[in-house]
């Protein structure tokens, strides 16, 4: 069973026991009404990525500083030691973000600092024009087509359509783009790759970001 406080809902509880705030003052502080944030501490519910950056922005955070606030660093080490870190990907050990066009569940979220970052993606976009830019960032990243089909854009490719069962490794620093093909959406696993321990924060604000229409 995953440990609590690795979930949004237990990142955001002990966020507010270290304020020293009840559910009622912090939803007036962030300005989220007390029973949508009940459930989300609770894990009965997620925020979307707007909900989300309001709750960090009015909190004075950004989004790298609110994933980050549990992690424990060790100073000092001056060598290489074994960690034995391990996480399972079991319900509950898991961050949801949910935009318009997409749905991201990172995986094994009691890891800080991983090098590797698994991603369950919902594509729903279907086009270029839905998608908007294509995404760049630091790394590498492997796709694998888990439902439906999916067709992917590069900077320096053609565009080529993978089907369940089929995959594709590639330069995250080139402009990229997964887009549904031929069905309502895509269900697909990825695993991005950095030396940036800050990795998976970079990628929640990075994919939210270019997501998420502006008005």
């Amino acid at each position: 069973m995953a440990n609590e406080k690795n979930t949004l809902g237990g990142l955001i509880r002990l966020l507010r026991q270290r304020n020293g705030w009840t559910l009622r003052q912090m939803s007036k502080q962030v300005g989220i009404p007390l029973s949508t944030l009940a459930k989300v501490e609770a894990d009965k519910l997620s925020l979307t990525y707007d909900k989300l950056q309001q709750f960090t922005s009015r909190l004075g955070l950004t989004m790298t500083e609110f994933l980050a606030h549990t992690e424990v660093r060790t100073q000092g080490a001056s060598q290489p030691v074994v960690t034995a870190r391990r996480s399972l990907a079991t319900g509950g050990n898991s961050i949801q973000i949910s935009t318009p066009n997409y749905d991201y569940e990172y995986l094994c979220a009691d890891l800080r600092e991983k090098r590797m970052v698994p991603i369950l993606t919902r594509i729903r976009a279907h086009d270029l024009t839905e998608f908007g830019e294509k995404v760049r960032h630091q790394g590498e990243e492997f796709i694998f087509v888990l439902e439906g089909s999916i067709e992917v854009h590069l900077q320096f490719y053609t565009s080529v359509t993978l089907t369940a069962g089929q995959g594709i490794y590639l330069d995250s620093t080139m402009g990229h783009a997964y887009v549904a093909k031929n069905c309502e959406s895509a269900l697909v696993l990825g695993v991005c790759s950095s030396e940036d321990p800050n990795l998976a924060a970079d990628l929640i604000s990075l994919f939210a970001k270019e997501t998420t229409p502006v008005d």
